[in-house]
């Protein structure tokens, strides 16, 4: 059996559409079960309640030999490291009691983040104690999620403004979270492996929020710009409804992916099959507002769009918009931008299933 945790959310639900015609037995954790689709609850054994308590992850652990984990998170909470850990005993308690044979963990790319770099040393040190009990364990070290950018949609269409607390010409790895699912699912399908791994997720490219500001402008047929409001993360993370403690972990993660945390092993993975501009094409122009118009067809002033207007990065204070992308791009946990956004439920992209079980 597979147990799915997070089974409505980025990633997560992905990970269920795509095993949910296997022959393979499927239970989610699921905090609000109405969320779940009919189908799928027709398809699942379905464990109601948070799988960060104790109570419902015992019983969802009972008898299963894989699990799919993944931390949610909590802006309010007053530190990011002690959210991680305590979301994550329950579970170490629960695979140990009942002998889950294999973990996949969404985790996050990067070198030397053991120490001061806010989430995404909150992350490993989540790694570290699943591992600690001894079981099988592959973390998928994501990148930054493009997914992220569709809490951003209605600032690009109507702005042509996205935001990354970044620099302009700072190459940032991301991924697409259909490849992270993916991946994610390959693992769960197998039982030949053991040990104890990371998985580094990057897409094909190396783009900085410069590139990615030109490939959004050529694809949307609009011109995107990318103010780096650096100076005011915090700020604006605060101002969203953040703890500070929150606020500050996401300061150093940013920090820590500017100083290069992601830098080896973007060089040195294998590339997963979504670029930035495919991703562009087939998710980020879903968004209402947002597809590229026909030939001919006027902009809402009445002027047609030259992509070659397309405007560089540059560092400036965030816009009220800016407060809102500052923090949904950067994740402040994995699977969920901060804070949620009703375009990225309106924009969706699936990785597509993987059939019956073999």
């Amino acid at each position: 059996m597979i147990v799915i945790t997070t089974p409505t959310g980025q990633i997560g639900r992905q990970v269920l559409d795509a095993l949910l015609d296997g022959e393979r037995q499927v239970r989610v954790i699921a905090r609000d079960p109405s969320r779940l689709s009919a189908r799928v609850r027709e398809r699942v054994d379905v464990v109601p309640g948070s799988h960060g308590d104790r109570d419902v992850v015992m019983e969802a652990f009972a008898g299963a030999d894989s699990v799919f984990w993944l931390v949610p998170p909590d802006p309010r909470a007053d530190s990011v490291e002690r959210h991680y850990l305590d979301w994550t005993r329950p579970a170490c308690e629960a695979i140990t009691r009942h002998g889950v044979e294999r973990v996949v963990a969404v985790s996050t790319l990067g070198t030397g983040i053991e120490k001061n770099a806010g989430h995404l040393t909150a992350s490993v040190a989540k790694d570290e104690l699943i591992k600690s009990t001894g079981v099988g364990f592959r973390a998928l070290r994501a990148g930054a999620f493009m997914e992220n950018l569709l809490g951003q949609a209605d600032s690009i269409r109507d702005q042509g403004i996205f935001h990354l607390p970044s620099r302009a010409d700072r190459v940032l790895a991301t991924i697409a979270t259909r490849d992270i699912a993916a991946a994610a699912v390959r693992l769960l399908l197998d039982d030949s492996w053991n040990g104890q791994a990371g998985v580094p997720l990057v897409s094909p490219d190396r783009l900085s929020p410069d590139d990615m500001a030109r490939i959004m402008s050529e694809v949307l047929e609009r011109p995107v710009r990318c103010p780096v409001p650096l100076d005011a993360y915090k700020e604006a993370a605060v101002s969203r409804g953040a703890s500070e403690g929150w606020a500050q972990g996401l300061v150093d993660m940013a920090a820590a992916q500017i100083d290069g945390a992601y830098d080896a092993e973007h060089h040195s993975a294998q590339p997963s099959p979504t670029g930035f501009r495919q991703w562009c094409e087939e998710v980020l122009s879903g968004c209402p507002g947002l597809r590229p118009r026909p030939a001919g067809e006027p902009t809402p002033q009445g002027t047609s769009v030259d992509v070659s207007t397309h405007l560089p990065c540059e560092r400036a204070g965030p816009s009220p918009a800016g407060h809102l992308a500052v923090a949904a791009f950067l994740r402040a946990g994995e699977g969920v931008p901060f804070p949620p956004k009703a375009a990225s439920r309106r924009c969706w992209s699936g990785v597509p299933r993987t059939g019956r079980a073999s």
